[in-house]
């Protein structure tokens, strides 16, 4: 404990509205993950109109649907500055999906309306005409480091790189930020987006440190985290890396099949077609689930 803050503060923004597809466990990881480790942590749900505490180490922006999307962009767009001068501080954002759009210069939906975003990262977003589903293994790279990660993404929304930022994952194309150019996420020194939900934390264990590293670095000064035993978490993350390349062999995909192949072999029966049509606007289905280690 560091005066009376604890060791790590995570910020969960909009959990009441921004709060599906799983995307809590990556909050619930990276507590485990500092707690495990002997470090206090904090985590504070922030809702629109809400002040932000003073000391923030790291803050979670989930997914939601287009609507939703719009219910909290003027209020985010009212924190611009405040976070801005977060980031320059050190503090670490993780966004996902809708809040991966977020950090963006702006998101624009089907009926051309316009979400302003915070612009921490370089990039902007136009909704498509159809949408990219399917789960993802990669690699990925944050802070010099690389390792594998695993999750599923189901968006509209075609995001677009620019000069400020690299991407934090290679996909096949038809996959990724836009289907085009084999992008997957965006960073930006300590901010990061991504669209894979799973949640993608818990089997991503790397990952998840690389993370700790930055956000705890006012408890330990930037040293190497002690490691853990990720054992349940590597197998995790093995067994979702086999299972989706067995569905793709055993349908005779290779890793450069087009999407439309992929997306014929995967057509949904009748039923679930019909209710996947009166999903929210932007349509995500749900992940994989994944089992988190309690402490004992």
């Amino acid at each position: 404990m560091i005066g009376n803050a604890a060791d790590l503060v995570i910020v969960h923004l909009y959990p009441d509205l921004l709060m599906s597809y799983g995307d809590r466990g990556n909050v619930l990881t990276l507590v485990r993950r500092a707690e495990w480790r002997g470090f206090s942590v904090r985590v504070i749900g922030v809702a629109r109109r809400e002040q932000l505490p003073t000391t923030i180490d790291l803050i979670l922006i989930g997914g939601g649907s287009d609507r939703i999307q719009g219910l909290v962009g003027n209020d985010l767009a009212g924190r611009g500055r405040e976070l801005a001068e977060l980031v320059g501080g050190n503090t670490v954002i993780l966004g996902v999906c809708a809040g991966y759009q977020l950090l963006g210069h702006r998101y624009v939906g089907v009926d051309g309306g316009e979400v302003r975003g915070l612009g921490l990262l370089d990039v902007t977003t136009t909704a498509g005409a159809t949408r990219i589903v399917g789960r993802v293994s990669t690699r990925a790279s944050f802070d010099n480091r690389s390792f594998d990660v695993s999750g599923f993404e189901n968006h509209a929304g075609r995001t677009f790189l620019g000069a400020g930022v690299s991407p934090l994952c290679s996909v096949p194309k038809g996959k990724g930020n836009n289907g085009v150019d084999g992008t997957e996420g965006a960073v930006n020194g300590s901010v990061v987006g991504t669209y894979l939900h799973g949640p993608m934390l818990p089997t991503a264990p790397a990952f998840a440190d690389a993370l700790l590293v930055r956000a705890l670095a006012r408890a330990t000064g930037g040293a190497p985290l002690r490691p853990l035993d990720d054992s349940i978490e590597e197998a995790a993350e093995l067994s979702e890396r086999t299972r989706h390349r067995k569905q793709l062999t055993s349908r005779g995909l290779t890793r450069t099949s087009t999407w439309a192949n992929w997306g014929r072999a995967h057509r949904l029966p009748p039923r679930e077609r019909s209710s996947s049509r009166a999903a929210p606007t932007d349509g995500h289905a749900a992940g994989s689930s994944v089992a988190l280690r309690l402490p004992a």
